[in-house]
């Protein structure tokens, strides 16, 4: 019978003893642990984050706690999330190389994970609400969510290998809970944690808790999420999730990660970027932001047509699973089959990424976790006008998905509802 080690929480003074022979941090920081420097950066809403550095680099240690870190030891949590987290990283490396940290140590007793440093990487986030226009980003972040959830669903991979996987992946129970209810329901009822910008907001957020169409279609929305579990999902693909430079973009913190909709994640990311559109009129202090709202609806164009270009590549060259067999189309004579049947499974993806992006805009402005783009906007009558116009579109999205034809019509609706802010 094997010994376990009671949970122990890291702190700054105590971490480089604790770690302090880890041939992983040695290698990296220098054998000299005394002279390491911690520093505890986490600002995040679950974990311990902290950045050690020594005579010969730096490092990144995170480390789960047993309970929410944005509310308390009254809301537990299991620390095996960082077991999935660990796990998922692996996974996306291996599907997409270079896009994701290097691993450097495991503890999973300990809910440890030690990994690369990214510098002078920044938060995309932070990087939107500077006004900062990254060239890479719409490609990088296209070609990632195309990659891993084709190479981690059945379309790919082996039929042992995926159900293995979801099996592993089954047991996030916690964490997919916390997105079941805090994306899907609880915006649209008056749940304990929710919070919004009040009393500015107030009418709008009654308007849309009686509206019966939106509440069914969020639960339909909560249904696929639930029952539908196509690929490895990254689970919190938002632009908090992702660091970046002009040259470089990182994926991070995949500690939701399960089985389930390709066009999850994908409309995650997508609403992240519409909402930093709605909010740049709250970041004007040092000039107008115009250029900023034209390039991040570009961005969107850019993330959904890489998306689409990209998964199409991986159908026609990886396409070895036991979804759409290439004996039933192209070993058959019949390539244009293959196409047809891609178009359809793109056209889902589509109807279905249109609604997770408009309850992922609903469930930061009305829920418990909020974006910083709009929570740094310091005026609350200009926020919650922002915040406004991000709702209505988000409305839009999940009760209109299915007659709704392209991204031009959307990006227009956003212009549109700016427009009325603005004059």
């Amino acid at each position: 019978m094997t010994d376990t080690k009671p949970f122990v929480a890291l702190c700054p003074e105590t971490l480089p003893q604790r770690l302090g022979a880890l041939p992983g941090l040695k290698e990296r920081l220098g054998a000299n642990n005394n002279s390491w420097r911690v520093k505890e950066v986490g600002d995040g809403n679950l974990n311990l984050v902290f950045i050690v550095e020594g005579e010969q680099g730096k490092a990144i240690v995170k480390q789960a706690l047993p309970y929410v870190r944005l509310v308390g030891e009254s809301w537990p949590l299991p620390l095996k999330r960082s077991f999935f987290e660990y796990h998922a990283l692996m996974r996306q490396s291996e599907r997409d190389p270079g896009t994701v940290p290097q691993i450097f140590h495991f503890d999973a007793e300990q809910a440890i994970i030690v990994m690369e440093f990214l510098s002078p990487h920044v938060i995309l986030r932070r990087a939107l609400i500077e006004g900062r226009q990254l060239p890479r980003i719409g490609r990088d972040l296209g070609r990632f969510a195309a990659r891993t959830l084709f190479r981690g669903s059945d379309l790919a991979m082996t039929a042992r290998r995926r159900k293995e996987d979801l099996a592993l992946f089954s047991d996030n129970v916690e964490l997919c809970d916390i997105t079941e209810n805090l994306v899907f329901s609880d915006p649209y009822f008056e749940a304990p944690l929710n919070r919004h910008t009040s009393p500015q907001l107030d009418g709008t957020v009654a308007q849309l808790r009686a509206d019966r169409d939106l509440k069914v279609e969020a639960q339909k929305l909560k249904h696929t999420f639930t029952s539908k579990a196509e690929t490895l999902l990254h689970g919190d693909l938002h632009t908090g999730s992702v660091m970046v430079t002009a040259d470089e973009t990182r994926v991070i913190d995949p500690e939701f990660a399960f089985y389930g909709p390709i066009a999850f994640d994908v409309g995650m990311m997508i609403a992240n970027f519409w909402m930093s559109y709605f909010s740049q009129s709250g970041h004007e202090a040092q000039g107008s932001r115009q250029g900023m709202r034209d390039y991040l609806l570009a961005v969107v164009v850019e993330i959904w047509t890489t998306f689409c270009e990209e998964f199409s590549q991986l159908w026609r060259c990886e396409r070895n699973g036991i979804l759409y067999q290439r004996s039933l189309f192209e070993d058959r004579g019949d390539p244009l089959g293959a196409e047809q049947a891609l178009d359809h499974v793109l056209h889902d993806i589509w109807t279905d990424m249109l609604g997770f992006a408009g309850v992922e805009i609903h469930r930061r402005i009305l829920g418990l976790a909020h974006n910083a783009d709009f929570e740094t906007i310091a005026d609350l009558d200009l926020r919650a006008r922002c915040e406004t116009n991000a709702l209505k579109l988000g409305r839009h999205l999940v009760v209109n998905r299915r007659h709704i034809h392209g991204l031009a019509e959307i990006n227009s609706l956003a212009k549109l509802l700016e427009k009325e802010t603005v004059s």
